[in-house]
């Protein structure tokens, strides 16, 4: 393995480039005049930019406004807008003639890639960073140094004043499958699209897969293989004893709004849990209406016909799953009778929700220096007085932050915090020394 080293010194190192970090980089151009630049780099583990990008199907569309994009609702007349977006592809009009507020997924996609274009000389793609380590002098941490390895095996060490993580939740595989995880045959929904390609499905051979997870990762995924693939029947297997339908009724959606964020933060844990858990059905294991409207209409006609393709399994809890030469096999208990049964299937996707933890596993090295992770309201975490550099956590304070923390609704705002709040804390503890004025300069966007 080769390792690079003669690292260079940054304000700032970004770690994952996807919409909270690309947001962070508009808000901190924009201030770029008024309170001066900051050196910055953004280091991504993909090869280039996509987002969900193994999970993106035609029939996927985006839960939440376009309007609450990157930028809009900090600063419409921003030139990374979805609206001006649009207008320099020539949709414009076209979109407004869909009459909705919600594109498509894959719109959203591009529109994340057309912004990302014009950030390009701050990311290096294709590094995945391995560890975040101290750098000290007299037993105090003064920088950071971020190791960091591409698809060849090489490594390379950057130094920074201070860190944003922003990497995203990590799949949750429930305990049955965990021994499993490297088996083709079973996956999580994050690889959705390489996971079903590698199955071979063919129209001539018949396949079972079952679903797992009652949310709209699994609704989407049943509608994708039903539509696509004629020679699949799905199982649909929920613990609950239903699908439920997310909540986004306009007073509920005020829990969005950004005052809101302080509100939540104010509040003790005990009260901040309770919060959580009222309103969890609007985020958490629920979907869109007009999708369980049409799901529930397609195992209805299956009624109409009298043949059963599909399966809608409720009230079943996964057991057991085995891998086996001519399948998998699961062992489901009915949670009303406690009756046990075996069904072996071709594949299981696992659409089972992601795990976020503050005390990120790339911290680990700098663990000692962070107490017990409490979070301030500017989203850095508080260190002791060993330890100078600034770490900020984007996408892991739903805990105090409130239910946006995870979601595009909060991004305008919470990059305008995180960006004044870096410029504050690098004035107070490295009398604002950045880099050469060259180091950080990006496309602007005309219009």
């Amino acid at each position: 393995m080769t390792k690079i080293t003669n690292p260079a010194l940054y304000d700032l190192i970004g770690i994952g480039f996807g919409p909270s970090n690309l947001a962070l980089a508009i808000a901190l151009e924009e201030q770029r005049a008024t309170h001066g630049p900051i050196s910055t780099l953004f280091l991504d583990k993909q090869s280039d930019y996509h987002w969900h990008g193994n999970t993106l199907v035609s029939q996927s569309d985006l839960q939440i406004s376009f309007l609450k994009d990157l930028v809009s609702l900090r600063n419409p007349r921003s030139p990374y807008s979805f609206i001006n977006y649009l207008h320099k592809h020539q949709r414009l009009v076209n979109f407004i003639n869909l009459g909705t507020l919600y594109p498509c997924r894959m719109e959203f996609n591009d529109y994340l890639r057309w912004t990302a274009s014009h950030f390009k000389t701050l990311c290096q793609y294709g590094q995945e960073v391995q560890a975040i380590e101290p750098v000290k002098r007299n037993g105090i941490v003064e920088i950071l140094r971020v190791v960091a390895r591409n698809a060849e095996g090489v490594e390379q060490c950057h130094e920074a004043k201070s860190v944003v993580v922003s990497t995203g939740g990590k799949p949750h595989i429930p305990e049955p499958f965990r021994c499993l995880k490297d088996d083709p045959r079973i996956f999580h929904h994050a690889n959705y699209k390489p996971g079903i390609r590698a199955l071979g499905i063919t129209p001539s051979v018949p396949m079972r897969i079952a679903i797992i997870g009652g949310g709209q990762s699994a609704a989407e995924a049943f509608i994708d293989l039903n539509d696509c693939y004629p020679s699949v029947s799905v199982d649909w297997i929920i613990r609950g004893s239903s699908v439920k339908p997310s909540d986004d009724t306009p007073f509920v959606n005020e829990i969005f709004d950004p005052e809101f964020t302080d509100l939540i933060y104010r509040q003790g844990p005990a009260e901040r849990a309770c919060h959580i858990k009222e309103y969890k059905n609007t985020n958490y294991a629920v979907v869109d209406l007009d999708l369980i409207e049409r799901i529930y209409g397609i195992y209805y006609l299956q009624k109409v016909e009298g043949h059963v393709r599909h399966r809608y399994r409720r009230l079943m809890e996964v057991k057991q799953a085995r891998a086996e030469s001519d399948g998998v096999s699961l062992e489901l208990k009915d949670k009303v009778n406690g009756e046990i049964c075996r069904d072996r299937y071709d594949a299981v996707i696992l659409a089972t929700g992601y795990d976020r933890d503050l005390r990120h596993e790339l911290l680990s090295e700098v663990d000692q220096y962070l107490g017990d992770y409490t979070v301030g309201r500017d989203y850095r975490l508080y260190a002791d007085s060993r330890f100078k550099p600034a770490i900020y956590m984007q996408g892991f304070c739903e805990p105090t932050h409130g239910l946006s923390d995870t979601l595009l609704s909060v991004l305008p705002y919470r990059s305008e915090e995180i960006a004044l709040s870096l410029h504050d804390y690098l004035r107070h503890q490295y009398q604002y020394t950045s880099l050469e004025d060259e180091a950080v300069t990006v496309g602007a966007v005309q219009g």
